[in-house]
């Protein structure tokens, strides 16, 4: 029995990831998009998981930078995934965090963009321009990296971008949702099928 046929894209993907989430939002300036999770089979792409809705940054998509409150537009890696709480259902490399773990966006610091154990008032970098994963709330309580200016890293070019909570409106930059849809998104993702984000504006 033949796989189903193949759906296009909402956005173009040229890459060899097996799983990809689609994230489009109408116009560059909107503060919302949909979330949509693609399944590679020998037929094409099929749909495994949304639609949802999900905030992005209070500028919308488009080129971010550190201090700006832009999504990144463009593909990027899922490799991990942290939270305050246990992650029941996902097979992503997961870290449990607590208020020793910090997210550096200390444009000064070799540790940009990463993230770093430290006890508070104690770390090698500016506690002020970081942020302290197991002290920001709920909005944590599960959250997934976008692997956006990781690898290499280009400071000032925008740090902790991630998948995460909604707190109930846009967000400096991250990719935001109701928690049932983002555990449902843990929970789908197969880090052995190189999963990827495409985050763009519908053609």
């Amino acid at each position: 029995m033949g796989s189903a046929a193949g759906q296009p894209l909402p956005v173009p993907y040229q890459g060899q990831a097996g799983q990809v989430l689609t994230l489009v939002a109408a116009q560059s300036t909107d503060t919302t998009a949909t979330l949509i999770g693609w399944q590679r089979s020998a037929g094409g792409w099929q749909r495994g998981l949304g639609p949802f809705t999900a905030y992005v940054g209070w500028q919308g998509i488009g080129r971010a930078s550190e201090g700006s409150t832009r999504t990144p537009a463009g593909v990027w890696g899922l490799t991990e995934a942290f939270g305050r709480r246990p992650a029941t259902r996902t097979r992503m490399p997961y870290r449990r965090v607590d208020a020793s773990d910090w997210w550096v966006s200390d444009t000064k610091s070799p540790k940009y963009n990463t993230l770093q154990r430290c006890a508070p008032g104690t770390c090698p970098f500016n506690e002020a321009a970081g942020e302290d994963l197991g002290q920001a709330g709920p909005v944590y309580d599960h959250a997934i990296v976008i692997d956006y200016n990781r690898n290499p890293v280009t400071p000032g070019a925008g740090s902790a971008f991630f998948l995460h909570i909604s707190a109930g409106h846009p967000t400096q930059g991250c990719v935001s949702m109701p928690a049932d849809n983002l555990r449902a998104v843990l929970a789908w993702l197969d880090p052995a099928q190189h999963p990827v984000i495409n985050i763009g504006v519908s053609p």
